[in-house]
């Protein structure tokens, strides 16, 4: 008979989870390094006594907002490239179902995170108990059951003997590199105080091993052979090259072939950004001279990428008549798309098979003189937008380039929504295969200052500098406080431009001028319309202040120069630190030869909406399938 320790469900699964670790290339490290959490009456007594119990198998942290701590668990796994995280526990009811947006959102990046909201009473003894939905129809459904399209591996665990399999099967998935995204583990309250006699086995120290799986070899034969035939082939990086380290067999290839690189947003800093072969960010927001190169590419190797609308600019990016693709990626799902030839393995492996297949062949030296001289007139484009020295405000640009060049080699920017992705994605010179954060998967506002707390967490010797605009600071500014509690320093730089600006622009682009997206004043029953000539009367929001209240060390600038004297005061302070910057909303960083599929009204009384259907439509005819 094997041993037994009578424990409460929820005291043997925090004892499992510390039990669990990673091993990739002979490194070991724990999986789950903490758990944040919010208590409620669905958790306190359950989860909540059992990390009172035991903080030494799991150090709990406080949070402010149950979906920002699911944020910040995911840009701590994604800085820990997907071999570590943090669980995430809320109460039942509304604390649970906040974490619903955190769980999207780490599923679509393809990021590891638990989450273990508590749930009704399994019994049904006191139904229905407080915060509880009740479905006439349906006596097991609860808010829970919301978790599961956004969840990789969903459990309710109704006896506790159930943790053991399903704790089990959850770490399948955490672990698994091409299935792993949100697990949601409900948990009735009644349930988590229940004990149960476990066999000891179930708390051994467990290692789960992250392989590096080779690509068919015979796939591989043909994807070389394919690129030995091609006379304009293109690479481009996902997030899949960084997650994988395979930046560096990415650089040997490029040096050996002079095959050229553009970036997507998650495999930004694949390449540094003064390498030979780097063309910079590719597609929707991409790079005059990454999108040049794809737009007559007749090979397009995708590495580590899910090709999103924004990679593919809309399916317009690649526009050559034969070309085709080479898709490397862990995940058979995203490996077959664009009707590719699919090499379903790890980057680096087949980075490395790759690389043994194409000795002695390279690209003619005319393509490599015309890379070169894109990537020489993109930095002197980039030198240009950073320092506009645009009056009276600052461009949001030369925010960007204060930031960037101030900032160090292993620093690292964080940023999630509105037009800063796309600005950072253009211009952000990155030195760093982990120094350029953004979520852009979901891009979710919000993000920032929670991811950038992940972030700090995962790596403490790195300096994090959170770009955040207005309209995504107001939606979710409280992590400041997780911050300063966790004695984790972050320096945000609060861009202030009067409300949601990339919106803005896309509406007015659209022929609706700017509507819902601008913080003013109602003009009697007037729409809340943008007002290019400034007009409008500002909402007296002092957003500084507002940060000063939460804790943090604010620093107003007016300009560019106070901007940079601010950054070097932020050196020297041991806290949280926001710096204020007001820009002009309207000096935005031009599209470079991409579109974005974004559909426009085809009846319209406006004029102006009409214009913006023709453009529409004359754009749309550059789409094509790739079949």
């Amino acid at each position: 008979m094997k041993e037994t320790v009578t424990l409460t469900m929820a005291q043997a699964l925090i004892r499992f989870l510390a039990a669990q670790h990673m091993e990739r290339d002979g490194i070991e490290r724990r999986f789950f390094e903490g758990c944040f959490g919010i208590f409620g009456h669905g958790n306190v007594g359950g989860v909540g006594q059992a990390l009172a119990e035991r903080p030494d198998l799991l150090i709990y942290h406080q949070a402010r907002n149950e979906q920002a701590m699911v944020h910040t668990a995911c840009g701590f796994a994604r800085m820990r490239n997907r071999l570590a995280t943090l669980a995430c526990t809320a109460s039942i009811g509304p604390g649970a179902t906040n974490m619903v947006t955190g769980a999207a959102l780490a599923t679509i990046n393809r990021l590891p995170v638990l989450l273990l909201p508590g749930d009704v009473f399994a019994s049904r003894r006191p139904d229905p108990v407080l915060q509880q939905l009740e479905v006439p129809w349906r006596g097991e459904v609860t808010v829970n059951d919301c978790f599961q399209p956004v969840s990789r591996y969903w459990d309710r665990i109704n006896r506790p003997e159930q943790l053991v399999p399903a704790a089990l099967a959850a770490m399948r998935v955490l672990t698994n590199q091409a299935e792993t995204g949100a697990v949601t583990l409900a948990l009735p309250q009644d349930v988590q105080a229940e004990a149960f006699d476990y066999p000891q086995d179930f708390f051994k120290r467990r290692v789960w091993h992250v392989p590096r799986p080779v690509p068919d070899a015979a796939a591989l034969d043909r994807a070389a052979q394919m690129i030995r035939g091609a006379r304009r082939p293109v690479i481009v990086a996902g997030g899949g090259v960084i997650y994988s380290k395979a930046t560096a067999a990415l650089g040997r290839l490029v040096g050996l072939t002079g095959i050229p690189v553009g970036e997507t947003q998650a495999g930004k800093g694949s390449l540094t950004y003064d390498h030979p072969g780097e063309l910079g960010a590719i597609g929707a927001t991409g790079t005059f001279a990454a999108n040049k190169i794809a737009a007559s590419a007749d090979l397009v190797i995708g590495v580590g990428t899910r090709w999103s609308d924004f990679t593919t600019a809309s399916k317009t990016a690649f526009r050559a008549e034969d070309v085709r693709f080479i898709n490397v990626n862990i995940a058979e799902f995203d490996a077959q798309k664009h009707a590719g030839l699919a090499l379903v393995g790890d980057a680096r492996a087949a980075l490395d098979a790759l690389e043994s297949r194409l000795v002695g062949w390279a690209v003619e030296p005319a393509y490599r003189e015309l890379v070169q001289r894109l990537q020489e007139e993109w930095t002197q484009e980039v030198h240009r937008l950073y320092h506009l020295g645009h009056t009276p405000l600052p461009a949001q640009s030369e925010v960007l380039g204060v930031v960037n060049e101030f900032s160090g080699p292993r620093d690292v920017v964080v940023c999630a929504a509105g037009s800063m992705p796309g600005d950072l994605h253009k211009l952000w010179q990155t030195r760093d295969p982990k120094g350029y954060h953004v979520e852009y998967g979901y891009s979710c506002m919000g993000y920032e200052i929670a991811g950038g707390l992940g972030v700090k967490m995962a790596d403490p010797t790195r300096e994090v500098y959170v770009m955040v605009g207005d309209g995504s600071y107001l939606m979710m500014a409280q992590e400041i406080v997780t911050s300063i509690q966790e004695g984790l320093k972050l320096t945000v730089v609060l861009v202030d431009n009067e409300g949601f600006a990339s919106i803005g622009s896309l509406s007015r682009a659209l022929g609706t001028h700017g509507f819902g997206t601008r913080y003013v004043f109602r003009r009697g029953g007037a729409p809340l319309a943008d007002d290019v000539h400034g007009e409008a009367e500002a909402l007296p929001v002092d957003l500084a202040l507002s940060a000063e209240g939460l804790g943090a060390h604010v620093i107003r600038t007016a300009n560019v120069q106070q901007l940079r004297d601010a950054l070097v005061a932020a050196k020297g302070i041991d806290r949280t630190v926001v710096i204020y910057v007001r820009t002009d909303r309207y000096a935005s960083v031009p599209s470079n030869e991409s579109w974005w599929d974004v559909p426009v009204a085809k009846v319209s009384e406006q004029e102006s909406v009409r214009a913006a259907r023709s453009a529409y439509e004359e754009a749309g005819r550059k789409k094509t399938w790739y079949v």
